[in-house]
This record gives structure tokens, C-alpha cells and sequence, in this order.
């Protein structure tokens, strides 16, 4: 018998053995997937008690057109998302575009001309370098606006070093800067507890310093939001985590309601701030994906946790390694070869359950310094959640996959991945 791929025809046999493989992997991880799923109650409990609290009915399911203004299902949103975050405010938009856009609306709503804006994890995602000035000029950026940007990295080895930070807050900030994902950069993500100790020594140091959170991939992946351990702000993006993969588009901003109304005068315009803007009648799918999200989330940590096993048996570099602690959904994996990049995205591609028979290839993208690849037969157009893979064309040639709204996907990409890189010879399945 064969199994005839979008790529080629694979004996029936072969499959089988890359399937055993990829399943004793998982079998091996038992204890920390039985961990990952019983997680989803909590976190469920959350927004189920955040529903109930805020007194969710059917009649928060239609929005309001044009201005958007007194829209009870827009309120209850927000009031839902700042309980669920811990936080005083927040305000969930259709009108945002990215995650990207929802943390540029963040720092242009509550940064000045002349103040300081701190990045403590390094360079931030590429996506930002436009937005704050480090590439580009004269589109409007914050260095074009006279904000000065400084940036250190409190990671030493992979390991959490103070004082790089505690050196870099003996002159004033305004601002500092917290991607909790680990981005497009080999180090590990932040965890709840990592982004509790860097607020408390920002706050300690200088007490009215803000500590903004770039919570992208992050939510949910532990019982606890940023704002509810010292962040005052966070940002992200509804076809994220949030969305649970339904949700078309938008995104988030919590924290301080000072802050919230700032940047949502960023948004739209001083004076409106967050009292204006159309939910679209997305209402209901909004708050149907928060109930999958918890869900969602502990599908893909699991299924990072196979990629991870899997790659990492094979000879691998990964991060983070299988058990480790996650702050995130991303799973990385260093090939060392442009080949094995390619294969693998082109692999995943052929397993996705929307257009499967594309062939990705390196390309420009919008933001990004670098070409890139990128995995990703999506419902929703750039919903990474639902199971992509992406990396910039530079060495050492890490890919980074993320995403997947159940394990029995994650697991036949990555059978069909495997059987790939065996064709070319770049791995040797296991036999046993």
C-alpha cells in the first residue's frame, strides 16, 4: 500500500515507521502531557468565573455599527479580558491589526518626545526594530519622534542575569520593554515568575518606571497573566492564544486604566479613546474563542512538547528541550542547514487542511529584515495558533514552530516531516 502526499508517494511501510517513532516520543511524555491537560481546568475555571462575574447573556453577542458608542457587548468584553488579565482595564479591538500594531498603539499612546523606552530582553521581534527606529527611516517611528531607545538583555548563557538590567536603570526610564516570547531569538521565553522578579526590581529601582509586556503566545500558557504580578501593561493579538484559532481578527491591551486610555487614544484619537470603534458583530466568536482558548493553548504546548522530543532525539538543537518550563507556544529548532529548513516548512505546508498544494518558498514580508519562510495553511490568514512554522534566511537556520489546535495534526506534520528529511538522506528514521 502507499499514502500518496501532496509531495510524493510514500510506502506504507515508511509511514508507519516515522508514525511509531513520533508516537513512543509522545508515549515518553506522558507525565508532562497528563500535566499540560490538567492544566486546562484551571485556566478554563478562569474564564468561566470571568463570564460569570460579568454576567455574560446572548444579548452581548450583537454590536453596534458606525461609531460603536454604548455597546454593551464591547463593554463586557473588555470588562472580561481586565478579569480575566487581573487588571483594571482593557480593550479588545477589531480595529487592531496585529499584535504588532496593538504594542505600537502602546508606546506611541504613552510615550513623550525625549523620554526613555528601555528594551530588558534585547533586540525586540523584527516586527518592531520599523516601529521603533532601528530600521527604516522617516515612516514615523519613535526615534523619529525623539523617544530614545536603549536596549540590554537580562539573559546570560540562557540563564536570567540582573545586572545587566540593574546597570541599565541607573539612569531614568520611562518605559521598559518585556517581549515574554522568545521571538526570533534562540533564548528561552519568560515565565510568569521570570516577568514577577523583572517587574519588582524596575519597580524597586525606579518606581514609576512602566513595564510593558509583549504577551504574544504567552497567554494562557501558565495559570497567571503579566498584569497580575507586577506588569502595568501588556499587549497581543486575537488570532493568537486569545482568539482559540476562531477569532478573524484584533487584538488586546490591559493593564492600568490610565495607561489602556492612552493608547487607545493612539488607536482612534484624543478624546475618543476606547469609547469608539464597531465590534463587527464578532462578538460572540470573540468570546466563544477565550472559552476554547485554555483548550487550544494545551494542544500546542503538548504538541511543542513532541517537536521537541522528536527533533532533539534526532540530534537537534531545541529550545525549549522536552520538560523544560514554557512561557510560551514556540518551539524552536536549529537545522544548521538551509535544506532541512525548507523540507520541513514545505512538509508542514503539505499537511495543512488549507492550501496544502502550495510550495512555500523564501520571500520579503512586511516588517521582517530578513526573507522568510513560513509554514502555515491556516483558516484565518496569519493565525499562527492553528499550527505554522516560520524563520528568517540567515544562520544558523532555526525554525520556529508554533501553534496547533490538536496533537493529531501536530503529529502527522511532523510524520510527514520526517519521512521528508529521510528522503534527502539529512536523518535516519529510528528503526525501533
Amino acid at each position: 500500500m502507499r499514502i500518496q502526499s501532496n509531495n510524493f508517494s510514500i510506502d506504507d511501510s515508511v509511514y508507519k515507521q516515522a508514525f511509531s517513532f513520533v508516537n513512543r516520543v509522545e508515549e515518553g511524555l506522558q507525565e508532562i502531557i497528563e500535566r499540560r491537560t490538567n492544566g486546562v481546568v484551571p485556566r478554563l475555571q478562569k474564564v468561566l468565573k470571568a463570564f460569570s462575574d460579568e454576567g455574560l447573556g446572548m444579548h452581548h453577542f450583537q454590536s453596534i455599527d458606525g461609531y460603536g458608542h454604548g455597546d454593551l457587548g464591547k463593554e463586557l468584553i473588555d470588562k472580561v479580558f481586565a478579569n480575566i488579565c487581573g487588571c483594571e482595564k482593557a480593550a479588545v479591538r477589531m480595529q487592531f491589526v496585529s499584535g504588532t500594531h496593538a504594542i505600537c498603539a502602546a508606546l506611541f499612546g504613552v510615550l513623550r518626545p525625549g523620554e526613555n523606552l528601555l528594551s530588558v530582553t534585547g533586540t525586540p521581534y523584527d516586527t518592531l526594530e520599523e516601529v521603533i527606529g532601528l530600521r527604516g527611516k522617516g515612516q514615523g517611528s519613535l526615534l523619529d519622534f525623539n523617544i530614545k531607545y536603549n536596549q540590554t538583555s537580562i539573559f546570560n548563557n540562557g540563564n536570567i542575569d540582573f545586572n545587566s538590567l540593574e546597570k541599565a536603570l541607573r539612569s531614568p526610564q520611562q518605559m521598559a520593554f518585556i517581549q515574554r516570547s522568545c521571538g526570533y531569538s534562540w533564548r528561552p521565553s519568560l515565565s510568569i515568575e521570570n516577568i514577577r522578579d523583572i517587574c519588582k526590581l524596575i519597580h524597586d529601582i525606579q518606581p514609576e518606571c512602566i513595564c510593558f509586556v509583549d504577551n504574544c503566545y504567552g497567554e494562557f500558557v501558565e495559570e497567571s497573566e503579566p498584569t497580575e504580578v507586577g506588569a502595568d501593561l501588556i499587549a497581543g493579538s486575537l488570532i493568537k492564544n486569545p482568539g482559540g484559532t476562531i477569532v478573524p481578527t484584533g487584538g488586546y491591551i490591559a493593564g492600568k486604566s490610565s495607561l489602556v486610555d492612552l493608547a487607545c487614544c493612539r488607536l482612534t484619537a484624543p478624546g475618543i479613546g476606547s469609547q469608539a470603534g464597531s465590534g463587527f458583530n464578532l462578538h460572540r466568536l470573540i468570546l466563544q474563542g477565550l472559552f476554547l482558548s485554555p483548550q487550544m493553548v494545551s494542544e500546542s504546548l503538548i504538541g511543542a512538547e513532541i517537536i521537541s522530543g522528536v527533533f532533539h532525539e534526532l540530534g537537534f538543537q531545541v529550545k525549549p528541550l522536552p520538560g523544560e518550563l514554557r512561557g510560551d507556544l514556540i518551539q524552536a529548532i536549529c537545522f544548521g542547514n538551509v535544506d532541512a529548513l525548507k523540507i520541513v516548512c514545505r512538509s508542514f505546508q503539505s499537511s495543512s487542511p488549507v492550501n496544502s498544494y502550495l510550495r512555500p518558498v523564501p520571500a520579503e514580508m512586511p516588517g521582517y529584515e530578513s526573507d522568510l519562510i513560513m509554514a502555515g495553511g491556516t483558516f484565518i490568514d496569519g493565525s499562527t495558533s492553528e499550527f505554522s512554522a516560520d524563520a528568517p534566511l540567515r544562520p544558523p537556520y532555526n525554525l520556529f514552530v508554533q501553534g496547533g489546535t490538536h496533537r493529531a495534526h501536530i503529529k502527522i506534520a511532523i510524520t510527514h516531516a520526517l519521512i521528508a528529511l529521510a528522503k534527502e538522506e539529512i536523518v535516519k528514521l529510528p528503526t525501533r
